[in-house]
């Protein structure tokens, strides 16, 4: 005659592999929050920026957003901001930066 199954302690142990798995979900999220160094923003400014990121629609966007962060995890150096995203050529950093003497 066949055992009857634990249905129990079968959902209980499957509630603990989810919980196990959400934890360290949350874990591997602050350790990438540290290895990009955003965890030097502000909390309202890092939940702000990853709401925008939730909500673009534009796939260029998330395109180079993804190459960026592919090119991130293999150890690529990161590339010099684009013309379009230094300031106009002549002018001052706003915050520190060295005045020429």
């Amino acid at each position: 005659m066949r055992k009857p199954r634990d249905f129990d302690s079968e959902l209980k142990a499957l509630a603990d592999k989810a919980k196990a798995l959400k934890e360290r979900r949350v874990r591997q999220l602050g350790e990438l929050v540290t290895a990009c160094g955003a965890d030097t923003l502000d909390a309202d400014l890092l939940a702000g920026a990853l709401l925008h990121a939730a909500t673009v629609k534009d796939a260029a966007t998330k395109e180079v957003w993804r190459k960026t962060g592919a090119a991130f995890f293999r150890g690529e150096k990161r590339q010099p901001a684009g013309r379009a995203e230094r300031g106009p050529s002549g002018t001052l950093p706003l915050e520190g930066g060295a005045a020429s003497a």
